[in-house]
């Protein structure tokens, strides 16, 4: 997927599909949710899969509200794998049983993350590790995909620490970490405090993730300072949000913008919003529109794009670089010769082609 991602300028990298709006919870920041949705047909899911593979997405997100409430998820999931595309899920958890992470298994599941938000339910967020954490114990035992336990910090949140409480019982578990900045319950960025920063540093430098790092120093550490970021969104093209209309947005914070219809998006549409310019784009917080971005930018400049990754990680700390990281370092920005490999890089990856 990531080579395929590198080669074609024009294709999606990701998009979230969302199957049902409706969600069991009501978490004060989340404008992401109502209580009354039915879930999108499923034969309406699986035709905007078929247009997803026919463009040539490599993930396929499936999001919500609460996707857990789509009867016929286990179906969707089956299929997003069948079209050959990479099966992810974003779940609050609640609903999950043994029983249901077996079923998940063998729809072909390949990734699931879940979000706790603190340690005790409170009136921001009843997504808490008290209530979910039998839940992570069976996925412990029971999940043959890869789990990812996502904290945040920010808007509304309450005890900042309770980001890395959680973070650390998801590494004891043997999950992934991730940590998000929220905005507050106005839909507004504002900087963290300085106990907030160190908490956000400390669950960046538990992940032991190299690219954790990287889109801490790349996106987080400005957001965090109440900074903008200089980047080039590339939602609508390399990123879909495809709403439960079957609308394509630019993500979750921007919908009603391009507002077109997935069954006609075509490569004109991502062609222009690969180049379209967002206004949002300097405070966003959404990372995997950060992550998507970060894939062209290694396509374009990978010399440059690797010395910002990691140069001045979080909690001064250096990331433990795995072997590969450590060889595209050398080759890229290390290496006398690096001119040579770059230039073999940009063939491989179809680079200065307009595809």
């Amino acid at each position: 997927m990531l080579i395929r991602s590198l080669r074609f300028r024009y294709r999606p990298v990701a998009a979230h599909l969302i199957p049902i709006r409706r969600c069991n919870l009501s978490c004060a920041y989340c404008n992401e949710y109502d209580d009354r949705s039915a879930p999108v047909p499923t034969a309406d899911v699986l035709r905007r899969i078929d247009r997803l593979s026919a463009l040539g997405t490599g993930v396929i997100t499936l999001s919500g509200g609460e996707p857990l409430l789509h009867p016929d998820l286990d179906v969707i999931v089956r299929y997003i794998r069948q079209r050959g595309a990479i099966a992810t899920l974003i779940t609050n958890g609640y609903l999950l049983t043994r029983e249901r992470i077996e079923r998940l298994n063998r729809a072909g599941l390949d990734h699931l993350q879940i979000s706790i938000d603190n340690v005790l339910p409170d009136a921001t967020s009843k997504k808490s590790l008290k209530v979910l954490d039998q839940k992570l114990s069976w996925l412990a035992h029971c999940a043959e995909f890869d789990v990812t336990v996502n904290s945040v910090v920010g808007g509304g949140i309450n005890v900042p620490e309770d980001a890395l409480t959680i973070a650390q019982r998801a590494r004891s578990l043997g999950f992934s970490t991730t940590i998000g900045i929220i905005h507050d319950g106005t839909g507004k960025l504002r900087e963290l405090d300085e106990r907030q920063r160190v908490v956000l540093e400390h669950v960046v430098a538990l992940g032991k993730s190299v690219f954790d790092f990287a889109n801490y120093n790349r996106f987080q550490k400005n957001l965090a300072s109440g900074l903008p970021n200089d980047w080039h969104c590339r939602a609508g093209s390399r990123y879909l949000y495809i709403c439960e209309d079957g609308l394509v947005h630019w993500c979750s914070q921007q919908r009603g913008y391009p507002g077109i219809p997935l069954d006609g998006y075509g490569a004109d549409d991502l062609r222009r919003e690969f180049h379209a310019v967002k206004r949002c784009a300097p405070f966003c917080t959404v990372g995997c529109v950060h992550r998507v971005a970060q894939v062209d930018e290694l396509r374009d400049d990978p010399e440059a794009t690797l010395v910002q990754w990691f140069t001045g990680a979080a909690h001064r700390q250096q990331p433990r670089l795995p072997a590969p990281v450590r060889l595209l370092m050398w080759a890229f920005v290390r290496n006398p010769g690096r001119d040579l490999f770059r230039k073999v890089a940009a063939g491989m990856s179809g680079g200065g082609r307009r595809e």
